[in-house]
Protein backbone atom coordinates (compact mmCIF):
# COMPACT_ATOMS: atom_id res chain seq x y z
CA UNK A 1 0.00 0.00 0.00
CA UNK A 2 1.01 3.45 -0.51
CA UNK A 3 2.12 5.25 2.37
CA UNK A 4 0.86 8.65 1.93
CA UNK A 5 -2.39 6.58 1.23
CA UNK A 6 -1.35 5.32 4.83
CA UNK A 7 -1.19 8.49 6.62
CA UNK A 8 -4.29 9.53 5.17
CA UNK A 9 -5.98 6.41 6.43
CA UNK A 10 -4.19 6.88 9.71
CA UNK A 11 -5.76 10.55 9.89
CA UNK A 12 -9.15 9.09 10.51
CA UNK A 13 -8.58 6.69 13.40
CA UNK A 14 -8.69 7.29 16.88
CA UNK A 15 -5.44 7.90 18.26
CA UNK A 16 -4.94 4.74 20.34
CA UNK A 17 -4.51 3.08 17.56
CA UNK A 18 -1.60 5.56 15.96
CA UNK A 19 0.83 3.82 17.81
CA UNK A 20 0.66 0.77 16.40
CA UNK A 21 0.04 1.85 12.87
CA UNK A 22 2.70 3.91 13.15
CA UNK A 23 4.77 1.08 14.01
CA UNK A 24 3.81 -0.99 11.28
CA UNK A 25 4.35 1.60 8.79
CA UNK A 26 8.30 2.11 10.19
CA UNK A 27 8.74 -1.48 9.21
CA UNK A 28 7.63 -1.43 5.10
CA UNK A 29 10.27 -1.69 2.96
CA UNK A 30 12.09 1.12 2.40
CA UNK A 31 9.74 3.40 4.45
CA UNK A 32 12.70 4.42 7.35
CA UNK A 33 15.31 5.11 4.02
CA UNK A 34 12.37 7.39 2.80
CA UNK A 35 12.45 9.27 6.30
CA UNK A 36 15.48 9.84 6.75
CA UNK A 37 16.06 11.10 3.47
CA UNK A 38 12.95 13.05 4.09
CA UNK A 39 14.15 14.44 7.52
CA UNK A 40 17.67 15.39 6.22
CA UNK A 41 15.88 18.05 3.50
CA UNK A 42 13.63 19.33 6.15
CA UNK A 43 17.31 19.98 8.87
CA UNK A 44 19.54 21.03 6.00
CA UNK A 45 18.04 24.93 5.78
CA UNK A 46 18.07 24.99 9.63
CA UNK A 47 21.64 23.76 10.14
CA UNK A 48 22.59 26.53 7.83
CA UNK A 49 20.65 28.90 10.16
CA UNK A 50 22.24 27.51 13.37
CA UNK A 51 25.92 28.08 11.45
CA UNK A 52 26.35 31.17 10.45
CA UNK A 53 29.58 32.26 12.39
CA UNK A 54 31.54 29.25 10.81
CA UNK A 55 33.72 31.05 8.34
CA UNK A 56 33.54 34.47 10.55
CA UNK A 57 35.22 32.90 13.92
CA UNK A 58 36.92 29.49 13.53
CA UNK A 59 35.04 26.33 14.86
CA UNK A 60 36.86 25.13 18.39
CA UNK A 61 36.31 21.36 18.31
CA UNK A 62 38.94 21.22 21.10
CA UNK A 63 41.13 23.47 23.57
CA UNK A 64 43.48 25.39 21.35
CA UNK A 65 46.78 24.48 22.04
CA UNK A 66 47.60 27.69 23.75
CA UNK A 67 44.77 30.14 24.97
CA UNK A 68 43.54 33.01 22.92
CA UNK A 69 44.26 36.88 24.20
CA UNK A 70 41.32 38.56 25.95
CA UNK A 71 41.59 40.67 23.25
CA UNK A 72 41.15 38.50 20.22
CA UNK A 73 37.94 36.52 21.79
CA UNK A 74 36.12 39.86 22.41
CA UNK A 75 36.87 40.71 19.69
CA UNK A 76 35.60 37.76 18.26
CA UNK A 77 32.14 37.93 20.42
CA UNK A 78 31.76 41.33 19.56
CA UNK A 79 31.33 40.56 15.89
CA UNK A 80 29.18 37.71 16.04
CA UNK A 81 26.93 40.02 18.62
CA UNK A 82 26.82 42.80 16.11
CA UNK A 83 25.06 40.70 13.70
CA UNK A 84 22.73 39.73 16.17
CA UNK A 85 21.90 42.80 17.74
CA UNK A 86 19.29 44.55 15.62
CA UNK A 87 16.60 42.02 15.17
CA UNK A 88 15.83 42.23 18.36
CA UNK A 89 17.16 45.62 19.32
CA UNK A 90 15.09 47.18 16.97
CA UNK A 91 11.72 45.21 17.75
CA UNK A 92 11.62 42.58 15.27
CA UNK A 93 11.39 39.53 17.75
CA UNK A 94 8.58 38.09 19.72
CA UNK A 95 8.81 38.28 23.21
CA UNK A 96 12.63 36.68 23.46
CA UNK A 97 14.20 40.50 24.61
CA UNK A 98 11.57 41.61 26.81
CA UNK A 99 13.01 45.44 28.05
CA UNK A 100 16.31 45.87 25.53
CA UNK A 101 17.21 49.18 26.18
CA UNK A 102 20.76 49.97 26.36
CA UNK A 103 20.99 51.96 29.42
CA UNK A 104 18.90 49.36 31.10
CA UNK A 105 21.27 46.44 29.86
CA UNK A 106 24.43 48.70 30.95
CA UNK A 107 23.09 48.97 34.51
CA UNK A 108 22.43 45.30 34.76
CA UNK A 109 25.72 44.13 33.55
CA UNK A 110 27.18 46.34 36.36
CA UNK A 111 25.50 44.80 39.24
CA UNK A 112 26.42 41.67 37.31
CA UNK A 113 29.69 42.32 37.47
CA UNK A 114 29.98 43.16 40.97
CA UNK A 115 28.18 39.90 41.77
CA UNK A 116 29.86 37.60 39.50
CA UNK A 117 31.21 34.86 42.42
CA UNK A 118 28.51 34.97 44.28
CA UNK A 119 26.96 31.71 45.16
CA UNK A 120 23.47 31.40 47.38
CA UNK A 121 24.10 28.06 48.48
CA UNK A 122 27.02 29.60 50.68
CA UNK A 123 25.32 32.08 52.92
CA UNK A 124 27.65 32.34 55.01
CA UNK A 125 30.14 33.92 52.46
CA UNK A 126 27.15 36.42 51.10
CA UNK A 127 24.48 36.49 53.55
CA UNK A 128 23.62 39.73 50.56
CA UNK A 129 22.69 36.69 48.46
CA UNK A 130 20.06 36.15 51.41
CA UNK A 131 18.45 39.36 51.43
CA UNK A 132 18.37 39.61 47.48
CA UNK A 133 16.08 36.24 46.99
CA UNK A 134 14.21 36.75 49.67
CA UNK A 135 13.00 40.45 48.80
CA UNK A 136 12.42 39.44 45.21
CA UNK A 137 10.15 36.90 46.80
CA UNK A 138 8.04 39.55 48.54
CA UNK A 139 8.50 41.76 46.04
CA UNK A 140 6.70 39.54 43.64
CA UNK A 141 4.40 38.28 46.08
CA UNK A 142 2.98 41.44 47.20
CA UNK A 143 2.99 42.67 43.71
CA UNK A 144 0.19 39.92 43.03
CA UNK A 145 -1.86 40.93 46.03
CA UNK A 146 -0.08 38.79 48.89
CA UNK A 147 -1.28 41.41 51.83
CA UNK A 148 -4.92 41.03 50.31
CA UNK A 149 -4.98 37.53 50.53
CA UNK A 150 -3.99 37.13 53.98
CA UNK A 151 -6.45 39.61 55.24
CA UNK A 152 -8.91 38.07 53.08
CA UNK A 153 -7.74 34.55 54.41
CA UNK A 154 -6.41 34.01 57.76
CA UNK A 155 -3.80 31.77 57.92
CA UNK A 156 -2.22 32.57 54.85
CA UNK A 157 1.56 32.92 54.56
CA UNK A 158 2.73 33.87 50.75
CA UNK A 159 6.43 32.22 50.63
CA UNK A 160 8.03 31.17 47.52
CA UNK A 161 12.02 30.79 46.12
CA UNK A 162 13.63 32.12 43.10
CA UNK A 163 14.66 29.50 40.74
CA UNK A 164 16.24 29.95 36.88
CA UNK A 165 13.16 30.39 35.10
CA UNK A 166 9.78 29.61 34.49
CA UNK A 167 9.90 25.80 33.95
CA UNK A 168 11.94 24.66 36.91
CA UNK A 169 9.68 27.27 39.15
CA UNK A 170 7.11 24.81 37.45
CA UNK A 171 9.20 21.73 38.16
CA UNK A 172 9.38 22.55 41.78
CA UNK A 173 5.45 23.41 42.15
CA UNK A 174 4.31 20.15 40.71
CA UNK A 175 7.08 18.37 42.74
CA UNK A 176 5.59 19.87 46.06
CA UNK A 177 2.10 18.44 44.91
CA UNK A 178 2.99 15.13 44.80
CA UNK A 179 5.03 14.64 47.80
CA UNK A 180 2.14 16.71 49.71
CA UNK A 181 -0.14 14.32 47.80
CA UNK A 182 2.06 11.43 49.01
CA UNK A 183 2.45 12.07 52.64
CA UNK A 184 -0.92 14.05 53.12
CA UNK A 185 -3.12 11.50 50.94
CA UNK A 186 -1.50 8.44 50.04
CA UNK A 187 -1.36 8.99 46.76
CA UNK A 188 1.23 6.82 44.76
CA UNK A 189 0.28 7.25 41.40
CA UNK A 190 -0.43 11.04 40.93
CA UNK A 191 -1.87 12.80 38.00
CA UNK A 192 -2.32 16.10 36.96
CA UNK A 193 -4.89 18.31 35.21
CA UNK A 194 -4.25 20.80 32.60
CA UNK A 195 -5.46 22.18 29.73
CA UNK A 196 -4.15 21.21 26.59
CA UNK A 197 -3.15 24.45 25.86
CA UNK A 198 -0.38 24.87 29.58
CA UNK A 199 2.90 24.86 28.79
CA UNK A 200 4.90 21.82 28.22
CA UNK A 201 7.02 22.62 31.36
CA UNK A 202 4.06 20.62 32.91
CA UNK A 203 4.79 17.59 30.66
CA UNK A 204 8.39 17.65 31.59
CA UNK A 205 7.69 17.40 35.29
CA UNK A 206 5.46 14.26 34.67
CA UNK A 207 8.29 12.66 33.26
CA UNK A 208 10.65 13.59 35.68
CA UNK A 209 8.78 13.24 38.69
CA UNK A 210 6.38 10.60 37.77
CA UNK A 211 3.12 12.09 37.69
CA UNK A 212 0.49 11.30 34.90
CA UNK A 213 -0.39 14.69 33.32
CA UNK A 214 -3.90 14.52 31.72
CA UNK A 215 -5.02 17.22 29.25
CA UNK A 216 -8.40 18.20 28.53
CA UNK A 217 -9.91 20.42 26.10
CA UNK A 218 -10.36 24.38 25.51
CA UNK A 219 -13.36 26.17 24.51
CA UNK A 220 -13.52 28.07 21.29
CA UNK A 221 -12.40 31.30 23.15
CA UNK A 222 -9.32 28.64 24.10
CA UNK A 223 -9.66 29.00 27.36
CA UNK A 224 -9.59 25.76 29.42
CA UNK A 225 -13.03 24.03 29.61
CA UNK A 226 -13.67 24.16 33.09
CA UNK A 227 -16.67 21.47 32.74
CA UNK A 228 -14.04 18.74 31.14
CA UNK A 229 -11.17 19.47 33.55
CA UNK A 230 -13.76 18.28 36.15
CA UNK A 231 -15.16 15.04 34.35
CA UNK A 232 -10.89 14.61 34.10
CA UNK A 233 -10.60 14.89 38.21
CA UNK A 234 -10.29 11.23 40.04
CA UNK A 235 -8.69 10.30 43.40
CA UNK A 236 -4.97 10.57 42.42
CA UNK A 237 -5.21 13.81 40.71
CA UNK A 238 -3.16 16.58 42.70
CA UNK A 239 -3.57 19.84 40.98
CA UNK A 240 -5.25 21.31 38.80
CA UNK A 241 -3.66 24.54 36.24
CA UNK A 242 -4.31 27.27 34.29
CA UNK A 243 -2.75 29.79 32.81
CA UNK A 244 -2.46 33.47 32.69
CA UNK A 245 -2.44 34.05 30.08
CA UNK A 246 -1.50 30.39 28.32
CA UNK A 247 1.90 31.10 25.82
CA UNK A 248 -0.35 29.62 22.45
CA UNK A 249 -3.06 31.79 22.22
CA UNK A 250 -2.41 34.62 24.86
CA UNK A 251 -6.03 34.07 26.80
CA UNK A 252 -6.17 33.87 30.71
CA UNK A 253 -8.12 30.23 31.53
CA UNK A 254 -10.61 31.43 34.04
CA UNK A 255 -8.75 30.99 37.32
CA UNK A 256 -11.52 31.67 39.71
CA UNK A 257 -13.76 29.27 38.33
CA UNK A 258 -10.82 26.36 38.24
CA UNK A 259 -9.64 27.56 41.77
CA UNK A 260 -12.59 27.08 42.99
CA UNK A 261 -13.42 23.88 41.35
CA UNK A 262 -9.30 22.61 43.38
CA UNK A 263 -10.93 23.89 46.02
CA UNK A 264 -14.16 21.97 46.35
CA UNK A 265 -12.07 18.69 45.41
CA UNK A 266 -9.61 19.33 48.14
CA UNK A 267 -6.31 19.45 45.82
CA UNK A 268 -3.97 22.16 44.45
CA UNK A 269 -4.32 24.89 41.89
CA UNK A 270 -1.64 26.28 40.12
CA UNK A 271 -1.51 29.83 38.05
CA UNK A 272 0.97 29.66 35.87
CA UNK A 273 1.71 33.38 35.63
CA UNK A 274 5.06 32.99 33.97
CA UNK A 275 4.68 35.38 31.06
CA UNK A 276 1.82 37.43 32.73
CA UNK A 277 2.85 37.61 36.36
CA UNK A 278 4.34 41.21 35.61
CA UNK A 279 1.78 42.58 33.47
CA UNK A 280 -1.76 41.35 34.48
CA UNK A 281 -1.94 42.97 38.23
CA UNK A 282 -1.01 46.40 36.48
CA UNK A 283 -3.85 45.62 33.79
CA UNK A 284 -6.22 45.21 36.68
CA UNK A 285 -5.10 48.48 37.92
CA UNK A 286 -5.08 49.86 34.37
CA UNK A 287 -8.98 49.10 34.03
CA UNK A 288 -8.12 46.13 31.56
CA UNK A 289 -10.87 43.53 31.42
CA UNK A 290 -8.70 40.31 33.26
CA UNK A 291 -9.83 38.15 36.03
CA UNK A 292 -8.02 37.71 39.58
CA UNK A 293 -5.36 34.78 39.17
CA UNK A 294 -3.86 35.21 42.57
CA UNK A 295 -3.67 33.95 46.56
CA UNK A 296 -6.35 36.92 47.06
CA UNK A 297 -8.67 33.59 45.13
CA UNK A 298 -9.03 31.03 48.32
CA UNK A 299 -8.14 27.86 46.23
CA UNK A 300 -4.88 29.19 44.69
CA UNK A 301 -2.08 26.97 45.94
CA UNK A 302 0.75 27.99 43.83
CA UNK A 303 2.20 30.53 41.45
CA UNK A 304 5.12 30.73 38.91
CA UNK A 305 6.18 33.93 37.92
CA UNK A 306 9.05 34.87 35.50
CA UNK A 307 10.95 38.16 36.88
CA UNK A 308 13.10 37.20 33.58
CA UNK A 309 10.28 38.31 31.02
CA UNK A 310 8.17 41.56 32.06
CA UNK A 311 9.91 41.76 35.06
CA UNK A 312 13.25 42.97 32.92
CA UNK A 313 15.47 41.22 34.78
CA UNK A 314 18.11 39.22 33.18
CA UNK A 315 18.31 35.37 32.31
CA UNK A 316 17.21 33.85 33.76
CA UNK A 317 15.17 34.17 37.20
CA UNK A 318 11.84 33.22 38.25
CA UNK A 319 9.93 33.00 41.47
CA UNK A 320 7.74 30.00 42.02
CA UNK A 321 5.26 31.19 44.94
CA UNK A 322 2.94 29.20 47.52
CA UNK A 323 -0.06 29.95 49.47
CA UNK A 324 1.85 28.71 53.26
CA UNK A 325 5.12 27.92 54.27
CA UNK A 326 3.87 24.32 54.81
CA UNK A 327 3.59 23.53 50.95
CA UNK A 328 7.03 25.10 49.97
CA UNK A 329 8.76 22.36 52.46
CA UNK A 330 8.04 19.93 49.78
CA UNK A 331 9.55 21.15 47.02
CA UNK A 332 13.09 21.35 49.28
CA UNK A 333 15.92 18.73 49.40
CA UNK A 334 17.63 17.85 52.44
CA UNK A 335 19.65 14.44 53.56
CA UNK A 336 21.43 14.47 57.09
CA UNK A 337 23.56 11.34 56.74
CA UNK A 338 26.03 12.65 53.84
CA UNK A 339 29.60 12.28 54.86
CA UNK A 340 30.69 15.74 53.58
CA UNK A 341 28.28 17.38 56.33
CA UNK A 342 24.79 18.43 56.48
CA UNK A 343 23.30 19.33 52.96
CA UNK A 344 19.89 21.60 51.99
CA UNK A 345 18.94 23.19 48.92
CA UNK A 346 15.81 24.89 48.16
CA UNK A 347 15.44 24.54 44.04
CA UNK A 348 16.56 22.00 41.59
CA UNK A 349 19.92 23.50 41.68
CA UNK A 350 22.81 23.37 44.86
CA UNK A 351 25.26 26.44 43.42
CA UNK A 352 23.10 29.14 42.00
CA UNK A 353 24.08 32.54 40.07
CA UNK A 354 23.68 34.36 42.69
CA UNK A 355 24.49 37.94 40.19
CA UNK A 356 21.56 37.40 38.60
CA UNK A 357 19.31 36.89 41.32
CA UNK A 358 21.05 40.36 42.23
CA UNK A 359 20.19 41.53 39.04
CA UNK A 360 16.52 41.22 39.41
CA UNK A 361 16.67 42.65 42.96
CA UNK A 362 18.49 46.02 41.46
CA UNK A 363 15.67 45.98 38.84
CA UNK A 364 13.05 45.57 40.27
CA UNK A 365 13.78 48.40 42.94
CA UNK A 366 15.02 50.29 40.14
CA UNK A 367 11.39 50.31 37.96
CA UNK A 368 9.54 50.62 40.78
CA UNK A 369 5.33 50.26 40.99
CA UNK A 370 5.25 53.42 38.69
CA UNK A 371 7.64 51.77 36.12
CA UNK A 372 6.28 48.62 36.12
CA UNK A 373 2.77 50.21 35.57
CA UNK A 374 3.91 52.37 33.05
CA UNK A 375 5.77 49.54 31.25
CA UNK A 376 2.26 47.19 31.33
CA UNK A 377 -0.06 50.49 30.01
CA UNK A 378 2.85 51.10 26.91
CA UNK A 379 2.77 47.16 26.34
CA UNK A 380 -1.02 46.54 26.21
CA UNK A 381 -1.76 49.87 24.03
CA UNK A 382 0.26 48.56 21.45
CA UNK A 383 -1.22 45.54 21.89
CA UNK A 384 -4.27 46.78 21.16
CA UNK A 385 -2.79 48.73 17.83
CA UNK A 386 -1.29 45.00 16.95
CA UNK A 387 -4.87 43.19 17.38
CA UNK A 388 -6.66 45.80 15.40
CA UNK A 389 -4.28 46.03 12.79
CA UNK A 390 -4.10 42.42 12.41
CA UNK A 391 -7.87 41.89 11.88
CA UNK A 392 -7.96 44.72 9.15
CA UNK A 393 -5.85 42.66 7.35
CA UNK A 394 -7.76 40.36 4.98
CA UNK A 395 -7.61 36.94 4.81
CA UNK A 396 -6.15 37.16 9.01
CA UNK A 397 -8.01 36.29 12.01
CA UNK A 398 -7.49 36.46 15.77
CA UNK A 399 -7.95 33.76 17.91
CA UNK A 400 -9.39 33.94 21.13
CA UNK A 401 -9.61 37.69 22.72
CA UNK A 402 -5.84 38.13 23.72
CA UNK A 403 -4.21 41.20 25.23
CA UNK A 404 -1.10 41.53 24.19
CA UNK A 405 -0.18 38.44 22.56
CA UNK A 406 -1.71 38.29 19.95
CA UNK A 407 -1.95 34.88 17.76
CA UNK A 408 -3.46 34.89 14.17
CA UNK A 409 -4.37 32.18 11.88
CA UNK A 410 -5.85 32.12 8.58
CA UNK A 411 -8.39 30.20 6.10
CA UNK A 412 -7.47 31.50 2.98
CA UNK A 413 -3.98 31.42 2.89
CA UNK A 414 -0.95 28.98 4.29
CA UNK A 415 -0.37 30.52 7.43
CA UNK A 416 3.09 29.03 7.56
CA UNK A 417 4.26 30.37 4.83
CA UNK A 418 3.22 33.81 5.97
CA UNK A 419 5.12 32.95 8.76
CA UNK A 420 8.40 32.64 6.31
CA UNK A 421 7.53 35.63 4.80
CA UNK A 422 7.77 37.68 7.69
CA UNK A 423 11.06 35.98 8.80
CA UNK A 424 12.50 36.72 5.21
CA UNK A 425 11.61 40.61 6.33
CA UNK A 426 13.83 40.08 9.26
CA UNK A 427 10.76 38.89 11.91
CA UNK A 428 10.88 36.18 14.63
CA UNK A 429 7.57 34.92 15.36
CA UNK A 430 6.45 31.98 17.25
CA UNK A 431 4.49 28.99 14.92
CA UNK A 432 1.65 27.62 16.49
CA UNK A 433 -0.53 24.29 15.83
CA UNK A 434 -3.91 22.80 16.46
CA UNK A 435 -4.91 25.09 14.97
CA UNK A 436 -2.29 26.04 12.70
CA UNK A 437 -1.53 29.90 13.79
CA UNK A 438 1.24 32.63 14.33
CA UNK A 439 1.75 34.88 17.40
CA UNK A 440 3.63 38.13 18.11
CA UNK A 441 4.05 38.57 22.13
CA UNK A 442 4.20 42.37 22.83
CA UNK A 443 7.41 43.54 24.51
CA UNK A 444 8.72 46.97 25.12
CA UNK A 445 10.91 46.77 22.14
CA UNK A 446 7.40 46.94 20.04
CA UNK A 447 6.46 49.94 21.46
CA UNK A 448 9.41 52.05 20.47
CA UNK A 449 8.12 54.39 17.55
CA UNK A 450 7.03 53.29 14.17
CA UNK A 451 7.59 49.35 15.34
CA UNK A 452 4.22 48.00 15.23
CA UNK A 453 3.21 50.34 12.29
CA UNK A 454 6.30 48.21 10.33
CA UNK A 455 5.09 45.15 11.54
CA UNK A 456 1.89 45.45 10.28
CA UNK A 457 3.18 46.83 6.96
CA UNK A 458 5.38 44.02 6.43
CA UNK A 459 2.65 41.47 7.68
CA UNK A 460 -0.05 42.77 4.61
CA UNK A 461 2.70 42.20 2.35
CA UNK A 462 3.87 38.64 3.39
CA UNK A 463 0.04 37.80 3.02
CA UNK A 464 -0.55 39.12 -0.08
CA UNK A 465 3.12 37.49 -1.23
CA UNK A 466 2.00 34.02 -0.07
CA UNK A 467 -1.46 35.00 -2.30
CA UNK A 468 0.66 35.29 -5.04
CA UNK A 469 3.31 33.14 -5.08
CA UNK A 470 3.13 29.30 -5.28
CA UNK A 471 4.89 27.46 -2.95
CA UNK A 472 8.51 26.68 -2.18
CA UNK A 473 10.93 24.65 -0.31
CA UNK A 474 12.76 24.96 3.13
CA UNK A 475 11.99 27.80 5.33
CA UNK A 476 9.46 26.58 8.57
CA UNK A 477 6.72 26.06 6.33
CA UNK A 478 6.92 22.38 4.73
CA UNK A 479 8.04 21.76 9.03
CA UNK A 480 5.30 22.52 10.69
CA UNK A 481 2.77 21.25 8.03
CA UNK A 482 4.05 18.18 7.86
CA UNK A 483 3.82 18.38 12.00
CA UNK A 484 -0.04 19.31 11.50
CA UNK A 485 -1.36 16.81 9.26
CA UNK A 486 0.98 13.92 10.36
CA UNK A 487 -1.06 12.10 12.97
CA UNK A 488 2.15 9.98 14.35
CA UNK A 489 3.94 12.08 16.89
CA UNK A 490 7.17 9.84 16.62
CA UNK A 491 7.73 11.16 13.25
CA UNK A 492 7.41 14.87 14.75
CA UNK A 493 9.05 14.22 17.31
CA UNK A 494 12.27 12.60 14.83
CA UNK A 495 12.27 15.94 13.81
CA UNK A 496 12.29 17.81 17.03
CA UNK A 497 15.29 15.15 18.36
CA UNK A 498 17.15 15.92 15.89
CA UNK A 499 17.24 19.17 15.55
CA UNK A 500 17.68 19.05 19.13
CA UNK A 501 21.21 17.13 18.44
CA UNK A 502 22.04 19.77 15.33
CA UNK A 503 22.60 22.44 18.42
CA UNK A 504 25.37 20.71 19.73
CA UNK A 505 27.07 19.56 16.35
CA UNK A 506 30.49 21.44 16.32
CA UNK A 507 32.22 21.17 12.68
CA UNK A 508 35.70 19.97 12.65
CA UNK A 509 38.17 22.72 12.38
CA UNK A 510 39.46 22.33 9.11
CA UNK A 511 37.39 24.70 6.82
CA UNK A 512 39.19 28.02 5.89
CA UNK A 513 38.41 31.43 7.90
CA UNK A 514 38.97 34.91 7.72
CA UNK A 515 42.32 33.72 9.86
CA UNK A 516 43.71 31.30 8.33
Amino acid sequence: MDVNKLLDLSAKLPKRLHGPMERGIRKLPGVQQMMEKEYKTMLADMEKGLRPYDDLVPPMPALPDQGLSEEDILAMTSQMQEKEIDRWSEGYASGAVYHGDPEHIAFMNQVYAMHSQMNPLHADLWPSAVKYEAEVVAMTAEMLNASEAERLHPGTKVCGSVTSGGTESILMAMKAYRDWARRKKGVEKPNIVIPISAHPAFDKAGEYFGIEVIRTPVGPDFRADVKAMKKAINKNTIALVGSAPGFPHGVIDPIPEMSALAHKRGIGFHTDACLGGFIVPWAEKLGYPVPVIDFRLPGVTSISVDTHKYGYAAKGTSVALYRHPSLRRYQYFTTTDWPGGLYASPTMGGSKPGALIAVAWAVMVKLGQEGYLDAARRILETGDVIREGIESIPGLYVLGDPLWIIAFGSDEVDIYRVLDAMAHRGWSLNGLQFPPAVHIAVTLRHTQPGVADRFLSDLAESVEEVRAQPPSRGGMAPIYGMAASVPFRGMVNDILQRYLDLLYKVPPKTRKTRES
